[in-house]
């Protein structure tokens, strides 16, 4: 069953029952001010009855006319009838109890089948009667059915009129839904930059659109991105096997000196450890932006993962220099715990520090800890080259490099895959650069955290 359908069954059911219930309540009270209107007008007949009976005058039968089976009785105190109207109209037969109960002041409507009655008491001289008045309320009844038949007719038809309206309105209500799909079936990978059309302003559907053309945004982007990485990751990886290629063939051309072969294997390993690098560090991009609920967090020690990053960059670059040093104290040994990947967040510092001295002429680099409550920074200071401000905004991209670091080895990996890594554990990551005076790169994260369970975004804003 479609909305429209489901939505014209509810509007009919909805107004259905109200309707039904304004109609019983209108036939209800109507039935009442009959039984009312009647009961009054038989106790009109037997308060003349009486009177006229005290005067000693008969009880016309002329004035029950208008009511169908009329009939008055009276009884005395021995509960012995004393009048009765029309003999050939049906008795309406009291128990003593509600003759006791009359006696007693009460004024009692009574039903039968069709026959309605009011027993009533008259005093007079000191005698007490009991006054029966009877009949069937034919007009009151005749109304009372016809007033259920309109009503009823009336409730039959507005249904119909309900269900067409219903349609109508749910019809008119879905066309931007109906419109949105027909836009939406029309994107594709081919054309994500196509966006839907917003049609009515502030509403609901209006929202959903602009959210649905806020995913397409991402989508695109993302689409861009990897594109962009495939491209890019195409190429660092073809540079080395053509080089690796041409060496082969340039050795195979001819026979050589066992020297010349093991220069040219010599070439070919470092060929072949370049790519294993790059490789590994694409791998470690991917699983940076794998789903955050995979990653293994746990209680780490940041001071200890920076004397292991850098312990693994001085074993592989001995002249490296690199000063560790704590600006405040925390005031705790939990203030330098965090819950996090430590294979990680150790990539992520070496990246910080192999950066600072890969693009310094010293080769160093500082990293000072500061504390705050509850938070902590980490700055990666170098004196290196800089960052040309035009390319700050960009050096957070994969495979992007500043045009004055070009003839430095590298792939603009370690910046993309660092900042990732910072977003899976809830923190932010901030670089300042001067030109030829060097970079410092901060990092804040907040103490005592929940363990994270979501993925964050891969494009955090570099402050």
């Amino acid at each position: 069953m479609n909305i429209r359908t489901r939505l014209t069954l509810l509007f009919t059911l909805l107004v259905a029952s109200i309707m039904l219930l304004f109609s019983l309540s209108i036939y209800y009270l109507y039935n009442q001010f009959r039984e009312n209107e009647f009961g009054q007008r038989l106790e009109d007949e037997a308060m003349t009855a009486a009177r006229m009976r005290d005067t000693g005058r008969s009880v016309p039968s002329s004035d029950l006319s208008t009511i169908i089976a009329g009939q008055i009785s009276m009884y005395d105190q021995r509960d012995k009838e004393i009048v009765r109207s029309h003999p050939a109209n049906p008795v309406f037969e009291l128990t003593p109890d509600i003759r006791q109960r009359v006696r007693e002041g009460h004024l009692v409507r009574m039903r039968q089948d069709t026959l309605e009655a009011v027993v009533m008491r008259f005093v007079n001289n000191e005698q007490t009667y009991v006054v029966v008045a009877s009949g069937y309320d034919r007009f009151g009844f005749s109304k009372l059915t016809r007033l259920r038949d309109i009503l009823l007719f009336g409730w039959l038809f507005s249904l119909m009129v309900v269900a067409v309206s219903g349609w109508l309105f749910a019809s008119d209500a879905l066309r931007p839904v109906a419109e949105l799909i027909e836009q939406a079936k029309t994107i594709s990978a081919t054309n994500i930059h196509q966006r839907l059309r917003v049609g009515r302003q502030r509403d609901e559907l209006s929202r959903l659109a602009v959210t649905f053309n806020a995913m397409l945004q991402r989508l695109e982007e993302a689409f861009v991105n990897q594109k962009s990485f495939v491209s890019h990751a195409s190429h660092e990886l073809r540079t080395p096997l053509a080089i690796m290629m041409s060496q082969i063939e340039v050795t195979l051309m001819q026979k050589r000196t066992p020297a010349a072969y093991e220069s040219a294997l010599t070439e070919l390993a470092d060929s072949v450890r370049s790519m294993i690098d790059l490789v590994n560090t694409l791998l470690e991009l991917v699983r940076a932006n794998s789903d955050a609920v995979t990653l293994r967090y746990q209680p780490v020690r940041v001071d200890e993962l920076l004397w292991q990053a850098r312990g693994n960059l001085l074993t592989k670059y001995p002249d490296y220099q690199i000063e560790i040093e704590f600006d405040t104290m925390p005031e705790g040994e939990d203030d330098l715990i965090l819950l996090g990947d430590e294979h990680l967040l150790t990539t992520a510092f070496q990246n910080l520090m192999e950066n600072g001295c890969k693009y310094s002429p010293d080769a160093s680099v500082t990293v000072s800890l500061a504390f705050a409550p509850d938070q902590m920074q980490l700055n990666f200071a170098d004196r290196g080259y800089g960052i040309p401000p035009a390319d700050i905004a960009h050096i957070f991209e994969p495979f992007y490099r500043a045009d004055n670091t070009m003839a430095i080895k590298g792939y603009g990996l370690g910046l993309a895959l660092t900042q990732r890594i910072i977003a899976l554990h809830r923190g932010l990551i901030s670089l300042k650069s001067t030109l030829k005076k060097g970079t410092t790169v901060t990092l804040t994260f907040p103490l005592h955290e929940p363990t994270p369970s979501v993925q964050l975004p891969f494009a955090e804003e570099a402050a």
